[in-house]
């Protein structure tokens, strides 16, 4: 740990030239005096890092330590920090490794590919927190130490014991064979097998974690994506309504913001699209549904149409005569 810091150190004042310790210490994720030590350190082994006092010193480092990267081009150097600047970056808890990895890339290109790096990563943004229409994307939080020891296990290949809060009931305690982590739309879940059976867990619903030095009941090889591809199945199939409805393009996202899953899409005439969607239950879709008015049609089942046409009915006969007549005081 202590290794990897002292060449981030050395990498951020080669990087960004002179540095107070203050600014160090909040790159590094550490304390001041940690700084301190570390640059004592540094210095100790013969790095030369100077120190320059008043009000605009800091730290600086002389020219040199550095070391080539070759075989990697400007535009292979820039797709790593593209992929790096996306909101991503904190899943699976790896933001810090992911800054300290970027630092050394940086530092060991050529100068001259430095240069413009920089300035051509500024001018690409993925994934932003919000689209055009203001909508923020949800991420969930996950409890302080969950996700490290999740990953640990995950990665290590032991067993993991965790307490969780299911939708309904009381937290429990839950012991798993950990298989893999999976990430979608600002929601992490830890693919394993209790008792021999596959399971799903949103790391948001744990409370706590532990890694147990059981080593965990695993196959050597891993396919991520078919095993997510299976359990997506397996939830659709398991107690949802599925819809087919008819949607102006103009609010498809808003239809599909309230959808539980998508099962396929297809274009339609004039400006329509047509979706497969699957709902909660019917009270679930009837709600999301009737957001749309007359924007949205339901194709199937009739189930659905009728819980609109029933809810429409309703609010005709509501409004068909007019309202109270306001008590208005005549002078």
């Amino acid at each position: 740990m202590r290794a990897d810091r002292l060449v981030s150190l050395l990498l951020l004042l080669r990087q960004r030239g002179r540095m107070t310790a203050d600014q160090l210490a909040g790159e590094l994720e550490v304390s001041v005096r940690t700084v301190l030590r570390d640059i004592d350190a540094l210095s100790s082994a013969g790095v030369p890092v100077y120190v320059d006092r008043g009000r605009h010193g800091g730290y600086s480092l002389l020219p040199g330590f550095r070391t080539e990267l070759t075989g990697l081009n400007h535009d292979e150097a820039l797709a790593l920090f593209t992929a790096g600047s996306v909101r991503a970056e904190k899943v699976f808890g790896l933001s810090a490794p992911l800054a300290a990895a970027m630092r050394k890339v940086v530092d060991a290109l050529p100068a001259g590919q430095q240069a413009s790096l920089g300035d051509a990563a500024r001018r690409l943004l993925v994934e932003p927190e919000a689209d055009l229409l203001s909508r923020r994307q949800e991420v969930e939080a996950v409890a302080d130490g969950v996700m490290s020891e999740v990953r640990r296990a995950v990665l290590t290949g032991h067993r993991l014991r965790f307490s969780y809060q299911a939708p309904a009931g009381a937290p429990s305690s839950r012991t798993v064979d950990p298989i893999g982590l999976v990430t979608v739309r600002g929601h992490t879940y830890l693919i394993a097998t209790r008792s021999g059976k596959d399971r799903t867990y949103r790391l948001s619903r744990m409370a706590t974690a532990e890694v147990l030095p059981d080593p965990a009941q695993r196959s050597a090889r891993v396919d991520l994506g078919r095993m997510w591809a299976e359990r997506t199945a397996q939830f659709l199939a398991d107690g949802h309504l599925e819809v087919s409805v008819r949607v102006k393009r103009s609010r498809r996202d808003e239809l599909l913001s309230t959808a539980r899953a998508v099962r396929s899409e297809d274009s339609d005439v004039n400006g329509w699209a047509r979706l497969e969607l699957t709902y909660d239950d019917l009270r679930h879709a009837t709600w999301a549904l009737w957001q749309l008015g007359a924007d949205a049609e339901v194709m199937s089942p009739e189930v659905v149409r009728q819980a609109l046409r029933e809810r429409a009915s309703a609010l005709v006969v509501r409004y068909e005569s007019p309202g109270p007549a306001e008590n208005v005081a005549v002078p």
